[in-house]
């Protein structure tokens, strides 16, 4: 008997012991990255992202990925997203490659769901106005589709879950007044309603911060959320209905979850949420997405990171790994979540942090030409935010450009041209034993507004100890390779201070970017450990501020709370400053807190837990 994956998309869219000495760490390091022949990972992950043809009629040009469904077919795994023209066919769920179907839709599929149901067939529903025919493939390799004589409709945002029994459930909705809804299908019969209609579940920003809408879940004028992207997980018996909110452009964009018993409720929330949260550090948000188990069992929930800098839909894709407690709570790891991490085929720590720090933070960076730079965000379609950085040079006359080492994907530096003149010199502020390199590219004025076939990004990475004998470390002169946030492992670490990126051709007019991030082990020591962390919730209980002693040669610090002093699932990372306020905690819910320092060293113990009701 064939099994059956089906596919809907509805067209809208470690922490250890601290250690005496650099080469402790390092031998720690290199003891963890060797433990299995796994790859390493890197969010945003590092794929060929599709130019949006939604804004093209406003000249604005960007790439993005959002709104992930990834199914395991066949111990492989497919992956749709929003408005790219096609899907993505991996068989370790860290290598990706394109696939351009036969058929399509012309402005792309939106809010893509998937499920597999019994390994046979591969059902995708779509289209811009929000019904369609569905369509199915046993080879989904091959991108041949064969519609289904049928017709459906309020697909928005859709989910579509075939229970062991065989009961079809179509899970939807994307707004901030309306709830999330199900109803019930007959998928021996075309995939016709069969008049079950419920409505589940809606936001409570009275109760719940994190569902706030607004940048750090605040926003001057708008209140309400969108609840939005709904998934369906069942594990040990429990159905886990998935959904997003408060909005894709902002850094509080999460997943949160309510529990059930049958697929139709009644459903419960669950006392954790949200259960996919990354407000911090270099590229935020991890909403919209879905929960994937791997073949080994192992589940993984892909999400939405936001860009939001040409557009607030400029969006990326992250991948974390999912677990359920004691309690059958379901909770992802985000810990240092743009940091290098374990791959899925690693035996014990796969998508954990796999020790690597960021040795360039603030490095001093120089450029061979200077366009523009800008500081650019878009939080929402007319209320953009544009910043143009002076001209800076240093003493000898070079040009800098602070924005490619200031962990920001919103800043970013053009050249004049995009052509092997064109280079970047970054020296770090301490030599470090460097393992991997993530660029960031940027869009600038691309001038393109579709999925584009035969775009690369060509170029040459040199290091040097003293800037002044150099070795190249990555040659991809050649390369046929588009990867618009390149994550490159170097065959071998190599101890350096400077690190060159040398430009000969990449998408666009212009060759532009956001960040160049170099990881790997410093040769120092780590910070201490936090003093005098205080936490105080305000008197609306959803918010809270913290504060801290400064940590001497601390890059900054990692918040983590939880509903118990072994359930700390939630963190906050943020650089330099010492004090933080947030909006993102249940009203009736107590937390207990702590915090780290780390730097390009490591990470500091934890501090002693406080627990505040």
């Amino acid at each position: 008997m064939r099994t059956v994956i089906l596919v809907l998309l509805t067209i809208m869219f470690i922490s250890c012991e601290r250690t005496n000495s650099a080469d402790d760490q390092t031998e720690l390091t290199t003891e963890l990255a060797q433990n299995t022949n796994s790859d390493t990972y890197c969010n945003p992950l590092d794929i060929d992202y599709t130019y949006m043809v939604y804004n093209s009629s406003r000249n604005i040009s960007y790439r993005s990925g959002a709104d992930p469904a990834v199914i395991e077919f066949r111990g492989e795994y497919y992956m749709f997203v929003t408005r790219s023209f096609g899907y993505w066919h991996s068989t370790d769920l860290v290598n990706w490659k394109f696939i351009k179907p036969l058929q399509w839709y012309f402005e792309g599929s939106n809010a893509p769901t998937a499920f597999n149901y019994k390994d046979s067939l591969v059902y995708f529903a779509g289209d811009p106005a929000g019904y369609g025919s569905i369509i199915y493939t046993d080879d989904p390799k091959s991108g041949k589709w064969t519609p289904t004589p049928s017709i459906s409709n309020n697909i928005q945002d859709s989910e579509l879950f075939i229970d062991d029994d065989g009961q079809t459930y179509l899970y939807w909705g994307s707004s901030n007044v309306y709830p999330i809804r199900v109803k019930m299908l007959n998928k021996d019969d075309r995939f016709l309603e069969t008049g079950v209609k419920e409505d589940l579940i809606n936001l409570n920003e009275e109760e719940h911060g994190w569902e706030r809408f607004g940048e750090d879940n605040f926003h001057p004028t708008l209140k309400e959320g969108y609840m939005e992207g709904a998934s369906m997980t069942k594990h040990n018996g429990k159905y886990y209905l998935q959904y997003a909110a408060p909005g894709t452009q902002f850094n509080v964009y999460a997943d949160g979850a309510y529990i059930g018993d049958t697929p139709l409720g009644p459903f419960n929330y669950m006392k954790n949420n949200p259960m996919s949260f990354k407000p911090g550090g270099f590229t935020n948000g991890a909403g919209h997405g879905i929960t994937v188990k791997q073949t080994n069992g192992q589940y993984w929930h892909f999400a939405t990171m936001a860009l939001a800098s040409n557009s607030q839909w400029e969006r990326r894709l992250c991948m974390f790994p999912v677990y359920f407690d004691d309690e059958g709570l379901m909770y992802s790891n985000t810990d240092y979540g743009d940091y290098p991490r374990f791959g899925p085929a690693h035996l014990d720590r796969a998508g954990q942090h796999n020790g690597w720090m960021l040795l360039s933070y603030k490095g001093n960076v120089t450029v061979s030409s200077s366009l523009t730079q800008v500081m650019k965000f878009t939080s929402n379609t007319e209320e953009v935010t544009e910043t143009e950085i002076p001209l800076e040079k240093n003493a000898y006359g070079e040009i800098i450009s602070k924005v490619l080492t200031d962990e920001n994907p919103k800043t970013y530096w053009v050249a004049q041209a995009n052509n092997d003149n064109e280079w970047v010199n970054i020296e770090m502020l301490k030599p470090g034993k460097i393992h991997a390199i993530q660029l960031n590219f940027h869009d600038h004025e691309s001038g393109i507004y579709t999925r584009t076939e035969g775009l690369k990004h060509q170029f040459t990475i040199d290091v040097s100890a003293d800037g002044t004998n150099w070795q190249t470390v990555v040659d991809r002169s050649d390369a046929q390779i588009d990867a618009p946030n390149a994550y490159i492992v170097l065959e071998e670490p190599v101890v350096a201070k400077y690190v060159r990126y040398n430009n000969i051709k990449v998408p666009g007019a212009n060759f532009a970017m956001s960040e160049i991030r170099v990881f790997g082990v410093g040769q120092g020591e780590k910070p201490e450990t936090v003093n005098g962390f205080l936490v105080q919730r305000q008197n609306d209980k959803r918010d809270a501020s913290f504060s801290w002693d400064p940590v001497a040669d601390a890059q900054g610090y990692n918040i983590r709370w939880g509903i118990a002093p072994d359930k700390l699932y939630q963190s906050w990372l943020v650089y330099d400053k010492n004090e933080l306020f947030i909006r993102c905690l249940d009203r009736d819910t107590p937390y207990y807190f702590s915090i780290e320092s780390f730097n390009e060293n490591g990470k500091s113990e934890k501090s002693e837990i406080i627990y505040v009701e």
